[in-house]
Formats: structure tokens, sequence, C-alpha cells
């Protein structure tokens, strides 16, 4: 008998037409022993909602839970998470379009590697479902790691949507401390510090970028062009950018999340580290000379590109500006 995996699914104000692809894909795969558990924050469209009743009642493999209030993103997948009870557990977006052989690949990937989790690529499209990059791994100079690494303590491996992972992580996962930013960061930090996580370098899923994404592959032109029509573009307004959505945001809220749950004494040192180097970085108004402490915590395999973009804003925020102004 085929091994069964939960897959749990969050849904806010969502758009119907992406929803249904998403759901459609999942139930069009070729492993077919699976819950996928949904679970409504709250949306308060009727539309939505009858879909939603419409695919529980038409099949047994859907659960779905309609919460009276809004939770929020962090809370609902906490929520999801405490539902599973599959021995195998796979995120899903509300929004993307799986390939057929996702979870077969997904599940025989982790199982010969017998380790904790498993990512895999993606193509990214657009909203209309155009491809936008055949390779998602070298767009976003996505951190490869076989087993165990310094990086799945120092940045976010993969993206949550496309993992499968034990339930054994699931487990040292709740409940969520205070300091949870992000559950696909927690999941491969928990999993770096068990048995370890691996890859998949095909990709097995269209991971898709639109302006209401909560999350997304935006790169950095993108992000900083979202941010200049909100906030302008003097230098206070650069190293505002730079202290709440690059450092703090993408680095130092996730080295103190790791930080709750870490039971190794020696990650635990390194991000007592992590956190002091992120937090003198905030103090550099111009130039921070430490650079040799950037690549001790953040250099590593397919980097190259986003380990140049990092020590630019990092350790040269006056240099870094010039981009900021004509990016």
């Amino acid at each position: 008998m085929e091994e069964k995996i939960d897959i749990i699914l969050a849904t806010y104000k969502t758009n119907i037409d992406y929803l249904k692809q998403q759901i459609e894909s999942i139930l069009n795969q070729t492993h077919k022993n699976f819950k996928l558990i949904i679970s409504d924050d709250n949306s308060e469209n009727e539309e939505l909602i009858n879909l939603l009743k419409t695919y529980e009642k038409n099949d047994n493999r859907i659960e779905l839970y309609l919460n009276t209030e809004n939770k929020g993103y962090i809370k609902n997948f906490e929520f999801l998470l405490s539902k599973t009870t599959a021995n195998y557990i796979m995120f899903s977006d509300h929004d993307d379009f799986w390939y057929p052989n996702k979870l077969e690949k997904s599940l025989e990937k982790i199982k010969e590697k017998n380790v904790d989790l498993v990512y895999v690529n993606a193509k990214q499209i657009d909203g209309k479902g155009n491809v936008l990059e055949n390779n998602y791994f070298k767009y976003k100079n996505v951190p490869l790691v076989n087993m165990h690494s310094k990086l799945a303590l120092s940045r976010c491996i993969g993206i949550g949507c496309s993992f499968i992972f034990t339930k054994d992580v699931k487990t040292k996962m709740l409940p969520y401390t205070k300091n949870v930013i992000a559950h696909d960061w927690l999941a491969s930090f928990v999993a770096n510090e068990g048995r370890g996580l691996t890859y998949i370098e095909e990709p097995l899923l269209n991971y898709r970028l639109h302006e209401t994404n909560v999350f997304g592959g935006r790169n950095l032109n993108q992000n900083l062009k979202r941010w200049k029509e909100k906030e302008g573009k003097s230098y206070k307004s650069f190293l505002k950018y730079r202290k709440e959505n690059v450092i703090e945001k993408a680095y130092l809220d996730g080295a103190k999340m790791c930080l709750d749950y870490t039971n190794i004494d020696v990650n635990r040192k390194f991000l007592n580290e992590l956190i002091l180097y992120y937090e003198n970085l905030e103090k550099s108004k111009y130039i921070n000379f430490h650079i040799l402490k950037y690549f001790k915590f953040l250099s590593g395999k397919n980097l190259a590109k986003k380990m140049l973009k990092e020590i630019m804003i990092f350790h040269f925020p006056i240099l870094s500006y010039i981009v900021f102004c004509i990016g």
C-alpha cells in the first residue's frame, strides 16, 4: 500500500481560478494516498467557501476547516500542522501548480536518502501562467544543502511549497514560539538538526508570482521598486529598507527563531554569534569592515550572485545606495 502523505493548504481571500488549478493539480497526482487538509482563514467570500465545501464533498481525501476569526498566516499554518497525522507532510501554497509526479518523486527521494526533509526545484510563472524562469534554484540562488549545513541556520532553504518532511520535524516544530516568522525556514532548520535534508534539481511545480503574494519570488530590483514607491529614495529611506526588510525580516528574525528551537550546543553558539553579527550590521550606516564574518556565516554552494549582493548591502551600504537609487 502507498505511504500516506498529509498536504496542508491555507487560504485567505484566494484567487479562485488559481486555487482551482492548485487543488486539481494535487488531486491528479500519480501518488494517490494523501489527505489534503485545507484551512480557510475567515475569508468572508461565499464563492470561495462554497468551492472548498464542494471539493470536500466530492473527494474524501479533502478535510476542510473554516476559521471563524482571522488567525493570520503563521498561526493558520500552525493550526494545519496540528491536524496532520501522516508520517510525511507537505506544505502547499494556494496559487501554484504541482506536476503530476511531485508527490511520487518527493516521497521516493526522502526515503532513498533517509533524511528529514527534501525540497525541489520549480519554474516561476506569472499570474497568467507564463513561465518567467525555468530554474528557480538558479534564478534565486537557492542554497543547495545535502544532509547538514550552517546555511540552514543562517538562511531559509528552498520554498515551503516544495517541501516534503517527516512527522518528527512536525512534532519538534509544535507548538510555535513567539519568534516563529516562517514555517519553511523552521522546518528546514529542524530537519538540519535531525537526519538532515537534500534536494531534487528537477522542477516539480510552477511557483506563481503575482501582485498579491504574501511571500514571493521577487528579485531585489522588484522589491526595491515597491519600497521606493512607498517610502521614497532618500538615504534615510534606504537605511530603513536595509534594516527592516533585509537585515531583520530576511535574516535576523530567522536566526532568533532558530535559537528558540536548537538543541545542539554548537548551533546555539553559532546562532548567538550570528545574531550579534546582524545587530552590528544594523548599526553600520556607511561601511562595515567585518567581511570575514559574512563568509563564516553565509557563504555556500550556488550562492555566488546572492553573496555579492549581500556583501554590498551588508558591508558597503553607501555603495548599495547607488543601486537603490537607480534600481
